[in-house]
C-alpha cells in the first residue's frame, strides 16, 4: 500500500511538472494565432543615432551584401562596424571597400561572437557612443525598415528590442531542413508574437537585435556558453531592461548544411538545456528577493524544453503512466493530465502550422515529424554524457 501510494504521488508529481511548460507554451503559440488587434500607429519620429556591429569570422563570401544592404538604411549621423575577428581570409578589405568601418581582431585565446561584440563596444564608447546600438550576425540580411523599426522601438521604450529572425531554406532542402525552418518559425517568431500579444519579455536571438546605450553597457558579452544571447535576456531582464519583440522589423539568416546543420543544432539545444540548469534558478532566486512578474515569466519560459524534447518527455511520460496503471493498479489521475497536456500540445503545433507553417512544410510532410523528434534522441544522449559547453565552429570557420 506504501509502495502504490507513493509511486502515486510521483506519477501525479512528474504529470504536474511536465503539464507547465506545456500549458505556457500552448499559450504563447494560441495567443499568436488570433488576429492581431487593428490599432493606430503612430509614426517615429526623429530616429536616434545609431551603430551596428557585425562580428565576422571568415565571412568573405557574403559580407559584401551583408554590409550593402544594412548601409541602405543608415543616416548620415549612423555608423557601421564590422568586427572581423581572427580572420584567415579577405573578410576586412572586403568589408571596407563596401563602406563598413573594420576592426580587426586577433586574439586565438579570447575568441567568439562574445569578445568580438565587446570590442566593438569599446571601440564605440573611445570614439562617439550612439543613442542605440544593433547587433547583426555576418550572414544575415535585413529587410527594408527594418533597423528604423528596432532602433525607434527601442528608444521609445528604453528597452532592448528583437527583429522577427527567421532562416531561408537552402537549395533543395530535405524533409528534415523543412521541418527545421518550421521548427525555427515556431521558436523565434511564434511563442515571441504571442508573449508579446500577453505583454511579457522576448527571448534574444542573436541577430537583428537593437539596445540602449545605457543599457547594453550594464552588461557583459563575454561568456562561453552555447546560448549567449539566452543568458544576455537574463542579464537585461534582471536589470529591469526587459526584451521586446518586433514583428514588422525582419531579418533573415540561413540554416547550416549537413553535418554543420547537425553541428548547430547540437550547439542551440544543449545551449538551452544548460540555460534551464543555471539560468531559471538564478531567476527563481532574484523573483524571491524582490518580486516582479517579468521575472517569473521569464524563467518558467526558459523552463519549456525544446520542442522536440518536451515532445520525447511527454511521450515517455505518458508511456510510464499508463502502463502503471494497467500493470500496477495506480491512479489513473496522472495519465488523464497527461492526455489533457497531449491535447494541448498537438493542438496548439496544428493551429500554428495552419498560420505560420504551410509554406515551409506542406501538409503531406506533417507524418515524418515523429521521426524527426525521436531522431534527435542522440543529441540529447550526447548532452547527458559530453555536452557541448564552448564555441564551436561552422562551416564558415572551417
Amino acid at each position: 500500500m506504501f509502495f502504490l501510494k507513493s509511486l502515486n504521488l510521483m506519477l501525479l508529481s512528474g504529470a504536474l511538472l511536465l503539464a507547465m511548460p506545456i500549458a505556457l507554451f500552448t499559450v504563447e503559440c494560441l495567443m499568436a494565432t488570433f488576429p492581431k488587434k487593428a490599432s493606430r500607429k503612430t509614426p517615429f519620429k526623429n530616429r536616434p543615432k545609431t551603430a551596428i556591429l557585425i562580428p565576422a569570422h571568415n565571412e568573405a563570401e557574403q559580407i559584401a551584401l551583408v554590409v550593402e544592404e544594412a548601409r541602405k538604411q543608415l543616416q548620415n549621423s549612423d555608423v557601421l562596424v564590422v568586427i572581423a575577428d581572427n580572420c584567415q581570409d579577405n573578410t576586412a578589405e572586403i568589408a571596407r571597400k563596401a563602406g563598413a568601418t573594420v576592426i580587426e581582431r586577433v586574439d586565438k585565446v579570447e575568441k567568439g561572437k562574445g569578445h568580438a561584440l565587446d570590442c566593438g563596444l569599446h571601440y564605440l564608447e573611445d570614439t562617439e557612443p550612439p543613442e542605440v546600438v544593433v547587433f547583426l550576425d555576418a550572414d544575415c540580411i535585413v529587410a527594408e525598415k527594418a533597423i528604423a523599426n528596432i532602433t525607434c522601438l527601442s528608444q521609445q521604450t528604453g528597452r532592448p528590442v528583437q527583429a522577427k529572425y527567421l532562416m531561408e531554406q537552402i537549395d533543395n532542402p530535405s524533409l528534415k531542413d523543412r521541418i527545421s525552418t518550421f521548427a525555427l518559425q515556431v521558436k523565434n517568431r511564434v511563442r515571441f508574437l504571442g508573449l508579446n500579444r500577453l505583454g511579457g519579455h522576448c527571448l534574444l536571438t542573436g541577430s537583428g537585435m537593437a539596445f540602449p546605450w545605457s543599457a547594453i553597457k550594464q552588461v557583459s558579452l563575454v561568456g562561453a556558453i552555447n546560448a549567449d544571447d539566452m543568458k544576455l535576456t537574463v542579464d537585461l531582464t534582471l536589470k529591469n531592461s526587459v526584451p521586446t519583440y518586433c514583428e514588422d522589423a525582419l531579418v533573415v539568416g540561413r540554416l547550416m548544411k549537413d553535418e554543420d546543420a547537425q553541428s548547430q543544432r547540437t550547439r542551440w539545444e544543449h545551449g538551452h538545456l544548460q540555460m534551464i540548469s543555471v539560468e531559471v534558478p538564478r531567476l527563481i532566486k532574484a523573483f524571491w528577493k524582490k518580486p516582479r512578474f517579468s521575472l517569473l515569466l521569464l524563467a518558467l519560459d526558459i523552463s519549456i524544453p525544446p520542442l522536440s524534447l518536451l515532445v520525447m518527455l511527454w511521450f515517455a511520460a505518458s508511456t510510464i503512466s499508463v502502463l502503471a496503471t494497467i500493470l500496477l493498479g495506480t491512479s489513473s489521475l496522472s495519465t488523464f493530465i497527461l492526455g489533457i497536456s497531449g491535447l494541448m500540445l498537438f493542438t496548439s503545433v496544428a493551429a500554428v502550422w495552419s498560420k505560420f507553417g504551410k509554406e515551409d512544410l506542406p501538409l503531406k510532410d506533417l507524418i515524418a515529424i515523429p521521426l524527426y523528434i525521436f531522431g534527435k534522441i542522440p543529441i540529447y544522449l550526447k548532452f547527458l554524457i559530453n555536452p557541448q559547453t564552448g564555441w564551436l565552429s561552422t562551416e564558415r570557420d572551417l
